[in-house]
């Protein structure tokens, strides 16, 4: 977005400068040239002081309940054992992709009654 602000900016410059060389005499020209150099400069001026975007993690824990038994968990297609690096959360679905086979699937959790 930074680049375009800035090639528009020289659009608008390029035209004041045109202008004001382009005058022959007429004070109104002289104003518009003026006016356009003024809002390249403003342009210019807003784009670098705009601040910067962050980019931000979001880390989800989760908090079991109970008595957790800590089980391997293992993929479903190829009986590949999965590490922690192979899940991910998706709008609040864990997703497993497998190295081993590429299966990638939503875990389900079972009802527990």
């Amino acid at each position: 977005m930074e680049i375009v602000t800035y090639i528009i900016s020289a659009i608008v410059g390029f035209f004041g400068i045109m202008f004001v060389v382009g005058a022959q005499g007429s004070i109104i020209r002289v104003i518009v040239g003026i006016v356009l150099l003024a809002a390249a400069g403003v342009l210019i001026y807003l784009t670098r002081v705009r601040p910067k975007h962050e980019e931000h993690t979001i880390i989800q824990k989760i908090d079991l309940s109970g008595d957790v038994n800590l089980e391997q968990l293992k993929c479903r297609s190829c009986n590949g054992a999965l590490s922690n690096n192979d899940l991910e959360v998706k709008a609040g679905a864990i997703f497993v992709h497998c190295p081993y086979c590429g299966t990638s699937y939503q875990i389900e959790e079972a009802p527990k009654w």
